[in-house]
């Protein structure tokens, strides 16, 4: 994810998460994180036909990775983009790494909680009322060693 995204990016986050979309600051805040040798974080955007359709993001901090965001357009859901998204950034976590990956997932997003399940996540706590306004609660995911759960995966394109 380059500064020129931001703009596609922020379209969908606020198609997909209206209660709690993030702002054209907080992304580039993570973007000033995202390059070079000091680096701590990685974004990731997925075009198809000139077309922002997904974009993802993590942060990594000494052995402990977060994944801050995953987000597919909907007329991507169901074609395995939001698994190559996360399994890019299970691949930098294990550049950063990282021991372990943690994200929290809202409690009703049965759909990503399944395909964080797939990649060996397990959920290990609740943070209430995480999402705001809304206040809805987090479900709390942990994956040791992500570096096992991206051997042998490849994404083209």
């Amino acid at each position: 994810m380059r500064w020129w995204d931001i703009d596609a990016v922020l379209e969908l986050e606020k198609d997909l998460f209206p209660e709690d979309a993030w702002s054209r600051g907080m992304f580039w805040s993570e973007l000033a994180h995202a390059r070079g040798p000091a680096a701590t974080k990685r974004y990731v955007v997925a075009v198809d036909a000139d077309r922002l359709v997904g974009y993802a993001g993590l942060a990594a901090s000494g052995d402990l990775a977060d994944i801050q965001t995953i987000a597919v357009t909907r007329d991507q859901w169901g074609t395995g983009l939001g698994g190559r998204l996360l399994t890019e950034l299970l691949r930098a976590a294990t550049a950063f790494e990282c021991a372990e990956v943690m994200l929290e997932c809202r409690i009703d997003n049965v759909r990503a909680q399944k395909l964080y399940e797939r990649y060996g996540f397990e959920a290990i706590g609740f943070r209430r009322g995480y999402y705001q306004p809304g206040n809805v609660d987090a479900l709390v995911m942990r994956l040791t060693d992500p570096s096992t759960s991206v051997q042998g995966t490849e994404i083209n394109g």
